[in-house]
């Protein structure tokens, strides 16, 4: 996204703002217009209904006994002090028979029985000697005898209510509209600015710093949540592209020593007499540092199948079967190397699990136990249910690993200088860990009793 402090109307984010800001602005112009017309619409349509009643009322009075009625109708009207209505009757001359105002304000229809709708204001005197002017709205209607009858009812105080929710619906909606495009505009621009940091924070790694961060705020909402998600990748991206830097150079520090010592002794074949017992001893020899370089990368790809998920079937296994097959095939190679072996191995123990990567994995360990561990230590395999999990340890009396890198041994390629004059690839830890997750366990490397030799230990969940 373009920088520049309006950039953000061009941002998805913004529109959307808007068209929110709009339809709320529009919900409330709806619910104003609708207020407005259930109370002044009510009010007007109230005071129609009363004076088209008194009108017929006072009409009725016409048929069935006159002017004489109507007169008297009028009167009893007329002497009552607070009222909402209005009368004038005129005799054909014009002459004021009962009314309110000096003389007739509107004309009627020159049909006789036909009411004319009328508006009209009077003049009234005001409460402190000033004068009031009073909106009437009516029904006018010319008689039988051509004397003519007014109707009205006052409108002052609807008139006054009317434009009182007028101005309030007046200034509400205006004021309703622009905090809605304030409140858009805000929204959007909040969004938009999260939004854009972490772009930044994309732009910048992938323009190869993998240190970038994105910041993560206070309030937890979605935005935030992102960013750690972001963080999260990044760190994991940042380890995993330092393995594979690592990886490379591990890699080539491995191999060149097999591949070095293969052509130096085919070099010193070529320079002496060849006859066929050197030929074969050589060919031998070069078979063996090939296997070598094939059985690393081997390794690299099995691990690679097992992180990827792609290798594994979970079956039903007995644990306790696959642990004593382990300790029957290393126990003759502790005796050959002078290291004391023990089992103990509990009885039932099943888990789900891929039978040929578990073997594996407690092979790398029983493995790294009987390289590292010097003649006359010891070497311990067991294997119980602990605290309703499985769990498989190899300890040995060994002089174990340092306290700092218990835990970088088990990546890629790793191997301590003290570990480089051993025949391996540094992959078998890393092995372990993987075939541990696959599993959905846990692998963990701690000092011995005594903070002497190394404990490993796999932590699973048995069989339901």
């Amino acid at each position: 996204m373009k920088s520049g402090p309006f950039a953000f109307i061009r941002t998805t984010t913004f529109r959307l703002a808007l068209v929110y800001s709009i339809l709320f602005a529009l919900f409330s112009a709806g619910l104003l217009a609708y207020l407005f017309q259930a109370t002044v619409g009510t009010m007007r349509a109230d005071a129609k209904a009363r004076l088209e009643a008194e009108f017929r009322t006072l009409a009725v009075a016409w048929n069935t006994g006159g002017p004489t009625r109507l007169e008297q109708s009028l009167l009893e009207r007329v002497l009552v002090d607070l009222r909402d209505f209005t009368y004038q009757f005129e005799d054909a001359n014009g002459r004021t028979i009962v009314g309110d105002m000096p003389r007739m304000p509107v004309e009627p229809l020159e049909e006789y029985g036909t009411p004319r709708v009328v508006t009209f204001e009077i003049e009234r005197p005001g409460p402190e000697g000033g004068t009031t002017i009073t909106p009437i709205e009516g029904r006018i209607v010319r008689l039988g005898d051509d004397s003519v009858m007014l109707v009205g009812i006052k409108m002052d105080e609807r008139v006054r209510q009317v434009n009182r929710i007028t101005r309030a619906v007046a200034t509400a909606a205006p004021i309703g509209f622009i905090l809605a495009l304030l409140g858009g505009f805000f929204s959007a621009r909040y969004a938009a600015h999260r939004a854009e940091s972490l772009t930044k924070t994309a732009e910048g790694v992938m323009s190869g710093d993998l240190s970038l961060r994105a910041p993560v705020g206070v309030s937890g909402d979605e935005f935030d949540r992102l960013a750690e998600q972001l963080n999260a990748m990044l760190e994991k991206l940042e380890t995993l592209m330092a393995a594979t830097r690592h990886a490379g150079d591990s890699i080539a520090h491995d191999l060149r020593s097999p591949l070095s010592r293969l052509r130096n002794q085919l070099e010193a074949r070529l320079r002496g007499p060849i006859d066929e017992v050197s030929a074969r001893e050589t060919l031998a020899e070069t078979v063996e540092e090939v296997d070598n370089v094939l059985a690393t990368f081997n390794a690299i790809l099995r691990l690679s199948r097992v992180n990827e998920g792609a290798e594994g079937k979970l079956v039903p296994l007995d644990l306790t079967q696959l642990c004593e097959e382990m300790s029957e095939l290393f126990e003759p190679a502790c005796e050959d190397a002078g290291i004391e072996f023990t089992a103990n191995i509990e009885r039932g123990l099943e888990m789900m699990a891929d039978r040929t990567l578990m073997a594996q994995a407690v092979s790398n360990l029983l493995d790294n136990a009987v390289k590292y561990t010097p003649s006359g230590q010891s070497i311990h395999l067991s294997a119980a249910l602990k605290d309703e999990l499985i769990e498989v340890i190899v300890a040995d009396t060994g002089p174990g690993i340092p306290q700092t890198d218990l835990e970088r041994v088990k990546e890629r390629f790793v191997r301590l200088d003290e570990a480089r004059t051993q025949v391996g690839s540094g992959l078998g830890l890393a092995l372990v860990e993987a075939v541990s997750e696959l599993h959905s366990g846990t692998f963990t490397l701690t000092r011995g009793d005594d903070d002497t030799g190394l404990k490993a230990t796999l932590t699973f969940t048995p069989k339901r």
